[in-house]
């Protein structure tokens, strides 16, 4: 439903009907209240979201989710209006600079996404959101290796990446998350223990 449809059917017919400079409605700014997601946006787990690189468009949307953290995995910078909306909004921005090369030619470092893990495990940094450009390929790696350390089975862990990569799935990117070994990683102290001691 519409907001003009919304708007109308709160108020009596005559004074729907009304040109707008007689209507003693308040207007209704459309743009306030349109709350579009970023680009593969998606929950992950409870306060663990992830998507394509956010734009203006999508600020509004990002707000509601009370945001504590971003993990940003691409190696250019922050653009400048992003870390306003960052710093206007209290949220922290952790980079990890993941090359975005195509195959053959690969290599994703094993400890940014052991660092980042870390930083994603970290209850104090949620609500947070992981994102690259389009929410696929490092996303998916570092997603990946959450649900690896989640004791999921591979072919879980598969089928999520590939629901997001969809025909851009990448061979490289599988075997990485397959050999990624989370064993090292601690569960981190939840919010809850830091708050007591």
């Amino acid at each position: 439903m519409c907001l003009e449809t919304i708007r109308k059917t709160l108020v009596s017919p005559a004074v729907a009907d009304m040109p707008p400079e007689r209507n003693p409605t308040p207007e209704i700014n459309d743009e306030e209240n349109h709350f579009v997601p970023p680009l593969n946006f998606s929950m992950v787990d409870y306060g663990i979201f992830r998507s394509g690189f956010p734009d203006t468009a999508n600020f509004p949307f990002l707000k509601t989710l009370g945001l504590r953290s971003i993990i940003y995995l691409c190696p250019e910078p922050y653009p400048e209006v992003n870390m306003q909306f960052l710093n206007a909004n209290g949220i922290r921005l952790f980079q990890f600079g993941v090359e975005g090369s195509k195959e053959p030619f690969v290599n994703i470092p094993d400890d940014l996404v052991r660092r980042a893990l870390e930083v994603l495990l970290d209850e104090r940094n949620r609500p947070l959101l992981i994102h690259c450009k389009r929410g696929k390929h490092r996303t998916g790696c570092l997603v990946g290796c959450f649900r690896k350390w989640q004791n999921w089975c591979l072919a879980s862990i598969f089928d999520e990446y590939l629901r997001f990569a969809v025909d851009k799935a990448r061979v490289s990117d599988q075997r990485f998350m397959e050999l990624f070994d989370v064993s090292s990683i601690k569960q981190m102290p939840s919010q809850d223990s830091y708050l007591k001691s």
